[in-house]
């Protein structure tokens, strides 16, 4: 049994996701040529000759429906499908804008094998650029996860593809943090999700003006709080914290120092909390990270008020894009 295990999850596919994309995509499908059996791009409207392009390469090309809402959840969902009538035993998902890094697929490949407990295995993601911006480097600091158990995992990653399929996929409803939904789902199936300490992708966040980081930030608010919503009432507590942190920070401390000012106007020393905040983080995070992630709290505070004000008016909701 052991040997015919081993020689199923030498099966692997990969799903990549994109739009616009450009010489990134090209560059990470010609990576991964030889490295699995079928390559599958699903495109979201691209006007850069990406699909074309895409399929001189040898990939099997899937054109989204944009007259439906777009989500990357769907579009993962729609590489899923086209693999279901051969099914791989594992699929690489990958980002337009990733590349896999060399020895990567063959590791995460061999650690499944071996652990058929683990449903998802991801490593080391890492900005290409991350002397480019302050941003990308603050992403690059974020991909640097723990070794080891994990409750999560993100855009990039190896799964199990049975039972990815088990669990319905991605939630195709979802703007935001569809990833950790999905492994949360999947370890309430039973399954584990392991990050390795090695080297997976390569990614270009291409964040270079404060907009876009502001956007990105309310993106992540966003996600805190539908997951929240949706899964906060179980044992994971699933992002209660962060929403709680958000809503705190970047919404309580300048409403309380708001209203504090109008009684008297000391009372505006309550945004004195936010530079506090900063010096306490410094020892732990550094300078710029510290800054950040307290100024980060009111992007993310806005992503929290916009899911429940659209929850709550019923608006649908739009993608908050940052590229």
């Amino acid at each position: 049994m052991g040997e015919r295990r081993v020689a199923q999850a030498d099966l692997v596919d990969a799903v990549v996701i994109g739009r616009n994309e450009g010489a990134r995509l090209l560059a990470g499908l010609a990576v991964l040529q030889g490295q699995v059996r079928r390559i599958v791009y699903v495109d979201s409207g691209s006007a850069d000759g990406s699909p074309a392009a895409a399929a001189a390469l040898g990939a099997e090309v899937v054109a989204l429906d944009m007259s439906v809402p777009f989500t990357a959840a769907r579009a993962r969902n729609a590489g899923l499908a086209r693999l279901a009538a051969d099914p791989p035993d594992l699929v690489q998902f990958l980002d337009g804008d990733c590349e896999v890094q060399p020895g990567w697929i063959g590791q995460a490949r061999r650690f499944l094998a071996q652990h058929p407990e683990v449903v998802v295995v991801c490593g080391r993601r890492r900005e290409r650029f991350p002397e480019a911006s302050v941003y990308n480097r603050l992403c690059d600091r974020e991909w640097d996860t723990p070794p080891g158990l994990a409750t999560a995992c993100g855009g990039d990653a190896l799964m199990r593809f049975a039972a990815v399929q088990a669990v319905g996929g991605y939630d195709p409803s979802l703007i935001a943090g569809e990833e950790p939904d999905l492994c949360l789902r999947l370890r309430r199936a039973g399954g584990v999700i392991w990050r390795l300490e090695a080297e997976m992708t390569l990614h270009d966040a291409a964040i270079t003006r404060f907009g876009q980081w502001w956007q990105r930030s309310r993106r992540a608010g966003h996600a805190f709080a539908e997951g929240a919503y949706r899964h906060g009432a179980g044992p994971e507590r699933h992002w209660r914290r962060e929403t709680r942190r958000a809503l705190l920070w970047g919404a309580g401390v300048p409403l309380a120092a708001a209203v504090a000012a109008l009684i008297h106007p000391a009372g505006a020393l309550l945004l004195l909390l936010w530079p506090l905040q900063v010096i306490r983080l410094m020892p732990r995070m550094g300078g710029a990270a510290a800054l950040f992630t307290v100024l980060g709290k009111l992007p993310e505070a806005q992503g929290v008020i916009g899911f429940h004000a659209g929850r709550l008016l019923r608006r649908q909701r739009r993608l908050i894009e940052y590229k």
